[in-house]
């Protein structure tokens, strides 16, 4: 039987003391059982990127790399918000595995469905996605402005993949693709289905947070969503010019109803509509600018080609190469 690939477990964190202890355990449990299962190498690893925590998080990932070599972590040099972390797990780990999962540090993601993942990636698969099947541990809220929060992505041409978030596995071919996007203004989850190859999906069933507290609140799923939406797409920009055309026509309609009124005599001073048709115009002329604001801005990000990450430290322990040949064989036997 030839050698496995090596399989690397990109974890972002922020602020995540209270669950990393849990998350490093029930991680490295599930590692160990594929290694036996000879479905990875033993170079697999489990890799924490800790994004300027305010807490202990990075004093415990040290604390985990010491006493276990299966555990790695990268420390950025401040926060850069959870798409820059993930990226710049996903991009150095890509230097030293074949195949990578990305997933959150929250438990939330079930971890038994990495098996299907990998076995899917054997069949010839370079990405999958892992996508939940039910929201039914969800408040109606939540599910509303979730499911909400996919169709109007897809509607103004930010294609996703539904019910997916960063749950998913990529080859070092897939990484390879998306390292050659430059932009600024990350987001991957419309970005990865860019990228072509071929893919599949794997279900899951979604488990509540095992502690801490979201880091996606309502407020930070809008700012994500409009990030998706300018990022990828110029839906917006063409809907302006839609409602300018549609406001011109009906000024036109407005123009000849006013002339025959005015021929038939029946002009009234119409003071509230006029008023109304003011605030009207000049709210949506306000949020037209504030749209093409936001492009604008993206631009001017974008042109500055500032990174998008930078690592202040990378502690990872690796095998030499014969070594990890002796001890999968001597496994094996």
């Amino acid at each position: 039987m030839s050698l496995k690939d090596i399989l690397y477990i990109v974890v972002p964190c922020y602020n995540e003391e209270e669950v990393l202890l849990e998350t490093s355990k029930r991680l490295e449990e599930k590692l160990n059982q594929l290694i036996r299962m000879d479905m990875i190498s033993l170079e697999s690893r489990i890799v924490f990127v800790n994004d300027g925590s305010k807490d202990s998080t990075w004093d415990m990932i040290e604390s985990l790399h010491d006493s276990n070599p299966l555990i790695s972590g990268i420390n950025l040099s401040k926060n850069r918000g959870h798409q820059n972390a993930l990226l710049a797990g996903l991009l150095t780990s890509k230097e030293h595995a074949d195949l990578v999962i990305s997933m959150d540090a929250d438990l939330q993601d079930d971890i038994n469905a990495v098996d299907e993942m990998i076995e899917k990636y054997y069949q010839g698969c370079d990405i999958v996605y892992g996508v939940r099947s039910a929201r039914e541990k969800d408040t109606m809220f939540k599910r509303f402005t979730a499911q909400s929060f996919y169709k109007v992505m897809n509607m103004l041409g930010a294609k996703v993949v539904y019910n997916h978030a960063d749950y998913r596995l990529m080859s070092k071919k897939a990484l390879e693709g998306l390292e050659n996007f430059k932009e600024v203004n990350l987001f991957l989850r419309g970005l990865v289905p860019m990228l072509g190859f071929k893919t599949d999906i794997v279900t899951y069933e979604r488990s509540e947070r095992f502690a801490g507290e979201s880091k996606y609140p309502l407020k930070k799923m809008f700012a994500l969503a409009f990030e998706g939406i300018t990022s990828l797409s110029t839906v917006p920009i063409k809907m302006i010019t839609r409602l300018g055309i549609g406001i011109f026509f009906i000024s036109i309609l407005m123009l000849i109803y006013s002339v025959g009124q005015y021929f038939r005599g029946e002009t009234v001073v119409g003071w509230s509509s006029l008023i109304v048709s003011i605030w009207a115009i000049g709210g949506l002329i306000l949020f037209s600018i504030g749209i093409i604001g936001e492009y604008i801005g993206k631009v001017y990000l974008e042109t500055k080609n500032r990174p998008r990450f930078i690592i202040d430290s990378f502690i990872n322990t690796t095998q030499p190469k014969e070594q990890t040949e002796q001890d999968q064989t001597r496994q094996r036997v």
